[in-house]
Protein backbone atom coordinates (compact mmCIF):
# COMPACT_ATOMS: atom_id res chain seq x y z
CA UNK A 1 0.00 0.00 0.00
CA UNK A 2 1.48 3.54 -0.91
CA UNK A 3 1.69 6.40 1.36
CA UNK A 4 -0.90 8.22 -0.22
CA UNK A 5 -3.30 5.42 -0.44
CA UNK A 6 -2.64 4.97 3.28
CA UNK A 7 -2.86 8.68 3.84
CA UNK A 8 -6.69 8.59 2.05
CA UNK A 9 -7.49 5.85 4.30
CA UNK A 10 -6.77 7.43 7.61
CA UNK A 11 -8.57 10.72 6.24
CA UNK A 12 -11.47 8.71 5.39
CA UNK A 13 -12.07 6.90 8.94
CA UNK A 14 -11.29 10.29 10.87
CA UNK A 15 -14.00 11.98 8.60
CA UNK A 16 -16.11 8.71 9.26
CA UNK A 17 -16.34 9.15 12.92
CA UNK A 18 -15.27 5.63 13.98
CA UNK A 19 -13.12 5.12 16.61
CA UNK A 20 -11.63 1.42 15.80
CA UNK A 21 -10.95 0.11 12.19
CA UNK A 22 -9.26 -3.08 11.23
CA UNK A 23 -8.70 -4.19 7.86
CA UNK A 24 -6.87 -7.10 6.62
CA UNK A 25 -6.66 -8.36 2.85
CA UNK A 26 -4.06 -10.95 1.45
CA UNK A 27 -1.36 -8.36 1.19
CA UNK A 28 -1.13 -6.13 4.77
CA UNK A 29 -3.15 -6.29 7.82
CA UNK A 30 -4.02 -2.59 9.29
CA UNK A 31 -5.98 -1.62 12.81
CA UNK A 32 -6.38 1.89 13.39
CA UNK A 33 -7.64 3.03 16.58
CA UNK A 34 -8.71 6.68 18.16
CA UNK A 35 -8.27 7.71 21.80
CA UNK A 36 -12.29 8.41 23.54
CA UNK A 37 -11.67 11.74 23.86
CA UNK A 38 -11.44 12.84 20.50
CA UNK A 39 -14.70 11.28 19.73
CA UNK A 40 -16.72 15.05 20.12
CA UNK A 41 -14.62 16.03 17.96
CA UNK A 42 -15.02 14.02 15.15
CA UNK A 43 -18.74 12.99 15.62
CA UNK A 44 -19.60 16.83 14.90
CA UNK A 45 -17.31 15.82 11.63
CA UNK A 46 -19.07 12.67 10.59
CA UNK A 47 -22.56 13.70 9.03
CA UNK A 48 -20.39 15.67 6.32
CA UNK A 49 -21.60 13.64 2.99
CA UNK A 50 -23.94 16.13 1.84
CA UNK A 51 -26.45 13.16 0.33
CA UNK A 52 -26.67 11.80 3.71
CA UNK A 53 -27.13 15.07 5.92
CA UNK A 54 -29.58 16.34 3.06
CA UNK A 55 -31.51 12.39 3.50
CA UNK A 56 -31.34 12.86 7.20
CA UNK A 57 -33.43 16.28 7.85
CA UNK A 58 -36.29 15.34 5.71
CA UNK A 59 -37.52 12.24 8.11
CA UNK A 60 -37.08 14.10 10.88
CA UNK A 61 -39.04 16.94 9.54
CA UNK A 62 -41.71 15.05 7.86
CA UNK A 63 -43.59 13.42 10.88
CA UNK A 64 -43.77 16.80 12.71
CA UNK A 65 -46.51 17.60 9.55
CA UNK A 66 -49.01 15.39 9.36
CA UNK A 67 -50.37 15.61 6.20
CA UNK A 68 -46.72 14.39 4.45
CA UNK A 69 -46.47 11.62 6.91
CA UNK A 70 -47.48 8.83 3.81
CA UNK A 71 -44.76 9.93 1.88
CA UNK A 72 -42.27 8.51 3.83
CA UNK A 73 -43.26 4.70 4.48
CA UNK A 74 -39.39 3.66 5.91
CA UNK A 75 -39.22 1.78 8.98
CA UNK A 76 -36.97 5.20 11.06
CA UNK A 77 -40.90 6.46 11.10
CA UNK A 78 -42.90 3.88 12.75
CA UNK A 79 -40.03 2.75 14.86
CA UNK A 80 -39.25 6.78 16.24
CA UNK A 81 -43.50 7.18 17.28
CA UNK A 82 -43.62 4.73 19.94
CA UNK A 83 -39.77 5.61 21.32
CA UNK A 84 -40.90 9.24 21.23
CA UNK A 85 -43.97 7.98 23.56
CA UNK A 86 -42.37 5.49 26.14
CA UNK A 87 -39.37 5.74 28.05
CA UNK A 88 -36.57 3.85 25.33
CA UNK A 89 -34.61 5.76 23.17
CA UNK A 90 -33.76 4.26 19.94
CA UNK A 91 -29.95 2.88 18.92
CA UNK A 92 -29.55 4.58 15.34
CA UNK A 93 -26.99 3.77 12.35
CA UNK A 94 -24.37 6.18 12.08
CA UNK A 95 -23.51 5.11 8.16
CA UNK A 96 -24.61 3.57 5.95
CA UNK A 97 -24.18 -0.41 5.14
CA UNK A 98 -25.07 -4.01 6.45
CA UNK A 99 -25.91 -4.74 9.78
CA UNK A 100 -24.32 -7.40 11.88
CA UNK A 101 -25.26 -8.64 15.41
CA UNK A 102 -22.00 -11.05 15.86
CA UNK A 103 -18.31 -10.54 14.82
CA UNK A 104 -17.99 -13.63 12.63
CA UNK A 105 -21.14 -15.92 11.56
CA UNK A 106 -19.66 -18.33 14.26
CA UNK A 107 -19.62 -16.00 16.86
CA UNK A 108 -22.04 -15.25 19.26
CA UNK A 109 -24.56 -12.00 18.85
CA UNK A 110 -23.35 -8.65 21.16
CA UNK A 111 -26.52 -8.63 22.34
CA UNK A 112 -29.94 -9.87 22.68
CA UNK A 113 -33.21 -8.68 23.99
CA UNK A 114 -33.30 -7.94 27.75
CA UNK A 115 -29.52 -7.85 28.03
CA UNK A 116 -28.09 -5.25 29.65
CA UNK A 117 -25.39 -2.96 28.40
CA UNK A 118 -23.47 0.11 29.35
CA UNK A 119 -22.52 3.33 27.59
CA UNK A 120 -19.60 2.41 25.19
CA UNK A 121 -20.52 -1.63 25.02
CA UNK A 122 -19.67 -3.03 21.04
CA UNK A 123 -23.55 -4.11 20.28
CA UNK A 124 -23.39 -4.80 16.19
CA UNK A 125 -21.04 -4.34 13.68
CA UNK A 126 -21.80 -2.07 10.57
CA UNK A 127 -20.39 -2.73 7.37
CA UNK A 128 -19.11 -0.26 5.10
CA UNK A 129 -16.95 -0.16 1.76
CA UNK A 130 -15.29 -3.20 3.51
CA UNK A 131 -14.79 -1.55 6.59
CA UNK A 132 -16.28 -3.35 9.66
CA UNK A 133 -17.36 -0.41 11.89
CA UNK A 134 -18.11 -1.68 15.89
CA UNK A 135 -20.90 0.36 17.18
CA UNK A 136 -21.37 1.32 20.84
CA UNK A 137 -24.06 1.42 23.02
CA UNK A 138 -24.62 5.35 23.61
CA UNK A 139 -25.90 4.70 26.93
CA UNK A 140 -26.56 2.32 30.06
CA UNK A 141 -29.44 0.52 29.55
CA UNK A 142 -31.57 -3.04 28.59
CA UNK A 143 -31.57 -3.84 24.63
CA UNK A 144 -35.68 -4.01 24.42
CA UNK A 145 -36.04 -4.81 20.82
CA UNK A 146 -33.68 -5.20 17.83
CA UNK A 147 -35.39 -3.38 14.94
CA UNK A 148 -32.91 -4.90 12.33
CA UNK A 149 -32.43 -7.97 10.95
CA UNK A 150 -29.01 -9.55 10.60
CA UNK A 151 -26.81 -8.98 7.74
CA UNK A 152 -29.52 -6.63 6.08
CA UNK A 153 -28.37 -2.71 5.28
CA UNK A 154 -29.34 0.20 7.12
CA UNK A 155 -29.36 3.39 6.16
CA UNK A 156 -28.14 6.88 7.67
CA UNK A 157 -29.98 7.20 11.14
CA UNK A 158 -31.78 3.99 10.79
CA UNK A 159 -32.97 2.93 14.01
CA UNK A 160 -31.18 -0.03 15.19
CA UNK A 161 -32.15 -1.10 18.64
CA UNK A 162 -34.98 0.70 21.63
CA UNK A 163 -32.87 0.72 24.75
CA UNK A 164 -34.64 1.40 27.99
CA UNK A 165 -32.19 3.90 29.79
CA UNK A 166 -30.86 2.60 33.11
Amino acid sequence: MKAKELQDLIDFIAKSGLNKVNIETEEFKISVQREPSYKPVISSVAPTPAPAVAAAPTPAALPAAAAPAPTTPTPATPEAAPAAGSNYQSLKAPMIGTFYRSSSPEAPVFVQVGDLVEKGQVICIIEAMKLFNEIEAEQAGRVVKILVDNATPVEYDQPLFLIEPM
